[in-house]
């Protein structure tokens, strides 16, 4: 049985999308974050080292995984039989791949960097928040803002090519990318003069799976139309 180690408002709502999307049965074991911090609780340091989500475990494979690409290939290639990913050996699997790798390791650390110096004005202590405030602009107009906005433009500019990430095809690439989207569309109005990117967000918000996992996994702040957070 697999086990989605699940911590609101993160990047394993896609693992539950994913699983719903394949038609696996599946465990979900809940995690809230810390008010304060925001971060995950402790209590997910039993579970990975790393003490984050997502985390799965599958009693029948005697697995414990964390890290989204690893999990979705796991997942795609031990109980997929060929759904959601593109037929080796062609130019598609090599989009698929990349894809699937390009969402963390390209476009999520951008987007992290807009949040954290987006918080530390107001996470410095009182009198140093007129210095935190100038240096977080500093960062963010002249480094931050410019490389979240060619990372969204690449979106716009792929999705304009072909329906979905890796083909015209959805694939688990486009799951895996629903969380980068998702967050540049909450903090950098991604959809703002993005057609294509706005598209992509409704088409995988409509996906009966993806309601269907929004309704096993709880409140999720991105699973509107987009262009903000929802309340």
């Amino acid at each position: 049985m697999i086990t989605v180690h699940h911590l609101d408002n993160s990047r394993s709502q896609r693992i539950l999308w994913l699983l719903e999307e394949l038609e696996l049965p599946y465990d979900i074991k809940f995690y809230k974050r810390d008010p304060k911090t925001m971060m995950a609780p402790k209590s997910l340091l039993a579970i990975h080292p790393l003490g984050k989500a997502p985390v799965i475990t599958d009693t029948d494979g005697n697995v414990t995984l964390a890290e989204s690409g690893a999990i979705i290939e796991y997942l795609i290639n031990q109980y997929g039989n060929g759904r959601l990913a593109p037929a080796r050996d062609t130019p598609e699997y090599i989009r698929f791949i990349y894809w699937l790798h390009y969402a963390e390791g390209s476009a999520m650390p951008p987007l992290l960097l807009k949040l954290i110096f987006g918080m530390l004005p107001e996470k410095a202590p009182l009198p140093f928040r007129p210095f935190a405030f100038l240096i977080a602009k500093g960062a963010q107009t002249k480094f931050i803002n410019p490389q979240v906005k060619l990372h969204m433009d690449y979106w716009e500019r792929s999705l304009s090519e072909s329906a979905w990430f890796a083909s015209n095809d959805f694939t688990a690439a486009d799951i895996q990318m629903s969380f980068p989207l998702e967050a540049a569309a909450a903090r950098a109005e991604a959809t703002d003069g993005r057609p294509h990117v706005k598209a992509f967000l409704s088409r995988i918000h409509a996906r009966p799976a993806y309601q269907r996992a929004l309704h096993r996994g709880g409140a999720y702040a991105y699973a509107n139309d987009g262009s903000k957070p929802a309340s």
